[in-house]
């Protein structure tokens, strides 16, 4: 008996999250077609010149405007941001620096460090456990 492998495919806007792209700023052939993991991989290992140019300029998809920034999705959403932004607009806004901006930094700031008072809570439980 022989197995053959089916090809894996996603959708255009599958490949385009996984890439940190935004799918309407990718050529046309890419947003109509279907993706194979081994085509995924070989854009991540190889990225043509549109991806390496939507990666560097933008627009960008919010988690990426996002992380550019150091504050959450909804942080973005709070502050008014919700359509994709270039380099350039994201660095104007990291330049101007509008309070909603220190706020949501701030509070992402907070998270992070109660994020990791609880990993390492969580991990001095487990090597009392594993001391008993």
């Amino acid at each position: 008996m022989t197995s053959h492998q089916n090809t894996q495919t996603m959708k255009p806007a599958t490949a385009a999250k996984k890439l940190g792209v935004y799918l309407e700023a990718t050529p046309a052939e890419f947003q109509e077609g279907v993706v194979s993991r081994t085509e995924l991989n070989e854009l991540q290992a190889n990225p043509p010149a549109w991806l390496q140019e939507l990666r560097k300029n933008g627009p960008h998809p919010r988690p990426v405007v996002a992380a550019r920034l150091g504050v959450s999705i909804a942080g973005l959403a709070r502050g008014g941001i919700t359509d994709p932004l270039t380099t350039e607009q994201i660095e104007e806004l990291r330049q101007e620096s509008p309070e909603w901006l220190q706020k949501e930094r701030a509070t992402q700031a907070d998270v992070r460090k109660e994020n990791l008072r609880i990993k390492e809570r969580n991990e001095e439980r487990a090597r009392k456990q594993q001391r008993a």
